[in-house]
């Protein structure tokens, strides 16, 4: 990332926002995009190009899994993604009140929501929200950070959040992680 990198946010800046995105106009979409870039970490174009049957079991049930097609994908570096819990749920609140296939994520008018509507859709609830300093990518540094300090208990390794990432190199997936200092002093109070 050139330049600043987005700010963490923190779990009560997150349940503000999911809070706020119920006092909106459009409560579930705007639910399932802050929940698409929480706790699946994808990133605004990847929001905007995410299509139903990307989601969807053949029988058009939602699945357990994000199928994030190359074509979708930064670098047409697709992946498989986990659906959580509450992503689960928004996405089968968002699908009963949708219009047949196609994007997941659509305007008011009814059409797609192009990546840069996304990325403008997210300065407008940071700024409603008084988060300073947060961008689109927000989000998907908090995924990105919180996975890399749980995934231990997971029994996984640093390569597996570099893979829900969709990084190519795990050099850029640490870029990503922030530095806890409580953390540290715990650590090095355990040496």
């Amino acid at each position: 990332m050139a330049g600043k990198q987005a700010k963490i946010l923190s779990a009560q800046a997150a349940r503000d926002m999911l809070l706020f995105a119920e006092t909106t106009r459009h409560p579930d979409r705007n639910r399932t995009i802050l929940l698409l870039s929480l706790k699946a970490g994808l990133r605004a174009a990847e929001i905007a190009k995410l299509t139903w049957d990307m989601v969807e079991t053949v029988d058009g049930d939602i699945g357990a899994t994000i199928e994030l097609r190359d074509a979708a994908a930064k670098k047409r570096h697709g992946r498989r993604i986990p659906v959580q819990t509450d992503l689960r749920r928004a996405l089968i609140v968002l699908r009963k009140k949708s219009r047949g296939d196609g994007p997941i994520i659509r305007s008011e008018r009814g059409g797609p929501m192009t990546p840069l509507s996304i990325v403008v859709w997210f300065n407008r609830i940071f700024r409603a929200t008084g988060l300073d300093g947060c961008s689109s990518h927000s989000g998907r540094r908090t995924f990105i950070t919180r996975a890399a300090r749980l995934v231990h208990e997971a029994g996984g390794s640093l390569r597996d959040v570099q893979l829900l990432a969709g990084h190519s190199s795990i050099q850029t997936t640490q870029r990503y992680i922030d530095g806890d200092s409580d953390a540290q002093r715990r650590l090095v109070s355990l040496i």
